[in-house]
């Protein structure tokens, strides 16, 4: 007997289900450097959406959450299997897991033919969900924040000065929430009327934003040199090509002089004759330099990565030691446990050592603060700095490991991020590429250096004043976001426990005549 086609398409079905979500999941990365279609953002979730909506189950649902989570962990950190190989899919698989509430949440909220009301519950707590996703994988221990879906608006005016007043997460939330409402007007009919009533919302919201939103004040200007070494061999030549390059900036008159990550693979304090050669150079172009040394330290124990002020007098005291570390690149988390990811990729075989706070250093009557690499992904850090009175954001960065990926144009982004949210410009300065400088509302300023270009380039960066409502009030979308799911889910506990009991009352209730007492004699 042959199979009908309805018994031949149910095994079909069930694989799509079990195998799309994770290809679905992928699809946001190409919003992101180097593709960067950053208006795919707005329905790149909806085939994962309507994929979780159409599960069979709630257990379907958030697996389906889970393995479109971990095909977009697969697809942001893909230029990282040169160095972790197959440990980056254990990672990814991990990471997902934080999509599987967010799956049961779309399932409950858009599964069927949801009310009216139901849907403008989805709009706001879809998005609410996927923002708890992004809140504890921005643990720095969990992989930091590299990836968060409203960084991949860092070109985008409007998505800008949304930061400026909720930081990136404003973004994320406008955006997932976006994707809901489409999803809704390709799959619930009941819905599209709403959803297009949520579609329109949100852009005049957005549009308010970008018309009322408080706006940095021009206050002057700073001549900001960045000094990109590109690729060598060793750390001996990395300097002299660092000191050829600044030599060039004589008689030009920065006010800053920059170098990138791990310029200098020297203890400074155990190598004056290098100090003199930095301050010979401070001294010919008339401006301090802020390199950055990777080494062993000779007043304290282990491997530090800081940012080091010098002027024509030698070293300032002014340094900043890195405080977030990246994982596996410069510590091996449980180094007892996972320790063999050192053998089978180039995870760091000695761990860095943290530093212990940030600072905010001072140059003539500029005050920057410094922030080393990953740092630029966390938006509290920049923010933090803003409001100990840094006029200047400068990252160090090199992403040399990651070369020929999206890795450096993504890097490069968030410093469009960090300054819109700040309201303070910011310079991001590599050793490898990609350079470039944002000011206060998170725009491109001057010449951006691609990972092929080895040069010294000056920089007239704008400086404001004023405080963003982002600096003022903080996290307050997040905080928004968790007490929203925070309250559905004791509205729904609540339920439960109404339906429960009703059901325990209809049980007795019908039970009741069948009970008889026996009569005394």
């Amino acid at each position: 007997m042959r199979a009908t086609p309805a018994v031949r398409a149910a095994p079909a079905a069930r694989w799509a289900r079990r195998a799309l979500p994770l290809p679905a999941g992928a699809v946001p990365a190409l919003a992101f450097p180097e593709p960067a279609l950053w208006w795919l953002a707005y329905a790149a979730l909806v085939p994962w959406l309507l994929l979780v909506r159409a599960a069979p189950t709630p257990r379907a649902a958030a697996r389906a959450g889970w393995l479109g989570g971990t095909g977009f962990m697969l697809a942001m950190h893909h230029w990282l299997m040169p160095s972790l190989h197959v440990f980056i899919v254990l990672l990814a698989a991990l990471l997902g897991l934080l999509w599987l509430p967010w799956g049961w949440l779309v399932h409950r909220l858009l599964a069927g033919a949801p009310t009216g009301g139901r849907f403008a519950a989805a709009v706001v707590l879809v998005p609410s969900g996927w923002l708890l996703a992004e809140l504890i994988r921005s643990w720095e221990y969990l992989g930091g924040p590299w990836g968060l879906l409203g960084a991949s608006q860092w070109q985008v005016t409007p998505a800008l000065r949304l930061a400026s007043v909720g930081g990136v997460w404003l973004v994320s939330f406008v955006v997932v929430a976006v994707n809901t409402a489409l999803a809704a007007l390709l799959a619930v009919p009941r819905a599209r009327r709403a959803a297009a009533v949520a579609v329109l919302a949100t852009a005049v919201s957005t549009c308010a934003v970008w018309m009322w939103a408080p706006r940095p004040h021009p206050a002057g200007a700073t001549r900001v040199a960045v000094v990109q070494i590109g690729e060598t061999s060793s750390r001996a030549e990395r300097f002299a090509r660092g000191e050829e390059l600044t030599r060039r900036l004589a008689g030009r008159r920065p006010d800053l002089v920059v170098w990138g990550e791990s310029s200098v693979g020297y203890d400074l304090r155990s190598h004056p004759s290098l100090v003199r050669r930095l301050a010979a150079l401070s001294r010919a172009t008339h401006a301090p330099l802020l390199v950055n040394v990777d080494s062993q330290r000779s007043d304290r124990p282990g491997i530090f990565k800081s940012a080091v002020l010098v002027d024509g007098g030698g070293l300032t005291g002014q340094r900043y030691d890195k405080m977030r570390l990246v994982p596996f690149g410069e510590y091996v988390p449980f180094r007892s446990v996972l320790g063999w990811a050192t053998s089978v990729g180039r995870a760091a075989g000695e761990d860095r050592q943290r530093g212990r706070e940030p600072v905010v250093m001072r140059s003539g009557g500029a005050r920057f603060g410094p922030l080393i690499c990953f740092e630029t992904a966390f938006p509290d850090m920049s923010r933090h700095l803003a409001a100990e009175g840094a006029r200047v954001l400068v990252a160090q960065s090199s992403t040399s490991t990651f070369q020929h990926s999206w890795a450096p144009g993504q890097h490069a982004s968030l410093a469009a991020l960090r300054a819109a949210e700040t309201g303070r410009p910011m310079v991001h300065a590599t050793l490898t590429g990609v350079s470039a400088a944002f000011g206060p509302e998170g725009e491109q300023v001057g010449r951006r250096m691609d990972t092929a270009t080895s040069a010294a380039t000056l920089t007239e960066v704008p400086l404001a004043r004023g405080t963003t409502l982002y600096v003022r009030f903080g996290d307050w979308t997040a905080r928004l976001a968790l007490t929203a799911l925070a309250a559905y889910l004791a509205l729904e506990a609540a339920r439960a426990v109404r339906s429960r009991r009703d059901r325990q009352r209809d049980r007795d209730e019908d039970g009741s005549p069948g009970l008889t007492v026996p009569a005394r004699r």
